[in-house]
């Protein structure tokens, strides 16, 4: 079987080599010229323990290679972005784009499968578009969405292991893509219709952000009341049937911190709760950055100067380097706006640089801070010692026992 994988991004790009390590002949397309040429040298241009040597191996093996443009194939599967339009509306147009770059390779008997986040309804509509394009096709292909469930820094485990949910457009094209994906998953394959998996995937993600929601709200009622919030968690965790997630400075990533916008855009009446806890995580976001800037104007009228700030994280979530709707880069750029005269250190230890923001090392910003701010709980900023000659902000847990 030869599979084409139209995007080499977070996800595209490992399904793509563990498919191809696991016998499938794999070509990986991407417009982007410098991901071709390192994918095709052995090397990736992602974050992700133990993937650049898999990757390295599948390219040596000649089971997979990257090309700018699409080649005839038995599978073909849509793996790119759907960012946001005007008020967080859902952009399918990259989806479409890549649907159409496809048109002149299908052929009957073909499987054709989105995995990227869509709006119900997506596949339903790129199946439209191709047969509008190329009705010798109709009812001849198999055509599918199966969405990805990973978790960054343990994809390449996940992506095995993982059940996954395929549904077909019909029962016959969620039997064959199951069959592809039999090839690598060892979870359970979950067989459903189109709709139900696209909904699904929106449904996982969001059930998630209202959690979050329930957690940074009580991290607003804790710091009004003077209660240490991590020990509140820990204790109302010991209720058999609680289990109440950490607080952080927002949410984050390019699903939990977007999926319910996909719902909440096409189903608006029905969908309060989930709207409301995307209003509270994105307001965490401000009401941290107000807090650091309340800290740093405090700092001047008791010293007289400006202080020194480190800026602890950039990333949406700890140990990678993925800064994708990270609330941490809003909270670090609202302060900057802020920061009159004193000193700002951004840190990130998982980026070596920025096209905005200067990084520092994070030993060398934590020594030179007067206030610490951790934004995400990296691995690294928990060996930094607790000190009380430093002003200590943590919205994410980093100081919690």
């Amino acid at each position: 079987m030869k599979a084409c994988f139209v995007g080499l991004g977070y996800i595209g790009l490992p399904t793509a080599i563990i498919a191809a390590r696991h016998g499938v002949d794999i070509v990986g397309v991407d417009i982007n010229e410098k991901v071709v040429e390192s994918v095709n040298q052995g090397k990736i241009h992602i974050v992700e323990p133990g993937l650049e040597e898999l990757c390295r191996e599948a390219v040596n093996s000649g089971k997979l290679r990257a090309s700018l443009t699409p080649e005839v194939s038995d599978a073909y599967f849509i793996v790119v972005p759907t960012p946001f339009k005007n008020n967080h509306e859902p952009d399918i147009s990259f989806v479409e784009a890549a649907t159409r770059s496809l048109l002149p390779y299908l052929k009957a008997g073909d499987l054709y499968v989105i995995e990227s986040t869509s709006p119900v309804g997506t596949t339903e509509l790129m199946a439209h578009l191709i047969y509008s394009e190329r009705p010798d096709l109709e009812g001849k292909l198999y055509m599918a969405y199966c969405p990805e469930r990973v978790l960054p820094g343990n994809t390449v485990y996940e992506l095995v292991h993982n059940d996954r949910v395929i549904g077909g457009m019909t029962p016959e094209s969620t039997v064959k893509a199951a069959e592809f994906y039999a090839h690598f998953v060892q979870g359970e394959l979950h067989k459903t219709d189109a709709k139900t998996a696209e909904m699904c995937k929106l449904t996982e993600n969001a059930s998630r952000d209202v959690q979050i929601a329930f957690a940074n709200e009580l991290s607003f009622i804790c710091d009004k009341a003077g209660i240490n919030v991590w020990e509140l968690i820990r204790l109302a965790n010991k209720h058999p049937r609680v289990n109440i997630l950490k607080p952080g400075c927002g949410v984050g990533g390019h699903c939990i911190a977007v999926d319910p916008y996909f719902i909440t855009s096409d189903f608006p009446m029905e969908s309060r709760l989930i709207a409301q806890a995307r209003e509270v995580n994105n307001y965490k976001s401000f009401w941290c950055a107000e807090k650091v800037v309340r800290a740093i104007t405090d700092f001047q009228v008791k010293n007289g100067r400006g202080p020194v700030v480190a800026m602890m994280g950039l990333a949406f979530k700890p140990d990678i380097d993925d800064l994708r709707e990270s609330p941490a880069k809003y909270v670090v750029s609202r302060v900057l706006q802020y920061s009159g005269s004193c000193e700002i250190l951004i840190v990130e230890p998982n980026v070596a640089t920025h096209k905005v923001f200067n990084l520092t090392d994070y030993q060398t910003a934590f020594d030179k801070a007067d206030i610490v701010v951790y934004l995400v709980a990296h691995k690294e900023f928990k060996t930094l010692p607790v000190t009380d000659d430093k002003v200590l902000l943590d919205f994410c847990g980093v100081l919690a026992k």
